[in-house]
């Protein structure tokens, strides 16, 4: 499998900080010849912190953030992070982006989800300017004006260039992305793809929204991988996590979640796990995530089965797998794909 790296998926802290345990993770990963690590933040602990944290601890796995989330933070100070882990980690940084949801951005951030592809183009372009270093930034888009000059401003703003020099201009930029114009616009501006769940079986679905990708593009998407002779047992947390994002991760007029497995083949199911969860019925929303999707879109089953299984990623547009689990599954799946 030489042509699919794997990555260590972090992901955000839970209700307890991990301690040590995510820097053990990352360093043995390293050892193992994994690609890279990336941490998450959603409403709780920050994506950098944790990075550069574990970024001291490692000296050549790839670091990434999958994702930042825009609302959390300018585009300015989102560059300024990437240029300093980038700067500390000897040039090891990789920036993921994506716009969240309508919950958290109005709900967490307080402000509005308005055009979020249009947010997101702008937010990047900014970043390269800043990392570019070539002049003073400006920008005259509708969400990030700079030099800003609307209501309550002094009128003193002055473009500025990065007082430190990044180390360099061209840290790569992936997107999460699950919207077909998000994905499209991914594929124009960015160097990677980060999916949240993505099928090596129905690429058909992205193919033409991939269509402008430059050489080198990268596609990272998060895969669940859970060794289990028995195969119910293996795609259960599978079905927990689609049941949870499918049925509770946005509002009942509005998950983009659930539109994405409409597209990818299963509408009536969508609604159906949708309907279930919003009654409170969570194990029957669970249990009406069919298995054949959850079995295509992670790696479940005998070890062997999951050997076989790879092949199948290895023969898609897919880059790298990033997967989440103990030293063990770690160790595993090296064997397996390294």
């Amino acid at each position: 499998m030489s042509t699919l790296s794997l990555g260590l998926q972090l992901g955000y802290w839970g209700a307890l900080a991990p301690g040590n345990a995510h820097v053990e993770l990352a360093q043995e990963a390293e050892r193992l010849g994994f690609d890279s690590v990336w941490t998450a933040e959603s409403w709780g602990s920050d994506c950098f912190t944790p990075l550069a944290w574990i970024g001291a601890h490692t000296k050549t796995i790839r670091l990434g953030t999958s994702v930042a989330q825009l609302s959390a933070r300018t585009p300015a100070a989102c560059a300024m992070a990437t240029l300093s882990i980038d700067h500390l980690s000897g040039g090891r940084m990789t920036l993921g982006l994506g716009v969240s949801g309508p919950q958290v951005v109005e709900g967490w951030y307080g402000q509005p989800y308005s055009k979020p592809v249009t947010r997101t183009r702008e937010y990047v372009d900014i970043i390269r300017k800043v990392l570019a270093r070539e002049a003073p930034v400006t920008n005259d888009g509708e969400f990030y004006p700079l030099p800003y000059n609307g209501p309550g401003a002094w009128g003193m703003g002055k473009p500025l260039k990065s007082i430190t020099h990044p180390l360099r201009a061209d840290v790569p930029i992936f997107i999460g992305a699950e919207g077909p114009k998000n994905v499209t616009q991914t594929a124009e501006i960015a160097d990677g793809w980060l999916p949240l769940y993505y099928s090596p079986y129905r690429q058909d679905v992205y193919a033409d929204q991939l269509t402008a990708a430059k050489p080198g593009f990268e596609i990272a998407p998060t895969v669940l991988v859970n060794i289990n002779d028995d195969m119910e047992q293996a795609l259960y947390p599978v079905k927990a996590m689609l049941g949870f994002y499918i049925g509770g991760m946005g509002a009942a007029k509005r998950n983009f979640h659930k539109e994405l497995m409409a597209r990818m083949g299963y509408p009536e199911e969508a609604d159906q796990i949708q309907k279930l969860f919003f009654e409170g019925k969570r194990d029957e929303a669970i249990a009406a995530v069919p298995s054949e999707f959850a079995d295509e879109i992670s790696l479940s089953g005998p070890k062997d089965r999951i050997k076989e299984k790879l092949k199948d990623w290895e023969n898609s547009p897919v880059t790298s797998l990033l997967i989440n689990g103990d030293i063990n599954l770690l160790r595993t799946m090296a064997e397996i794909a390294i």
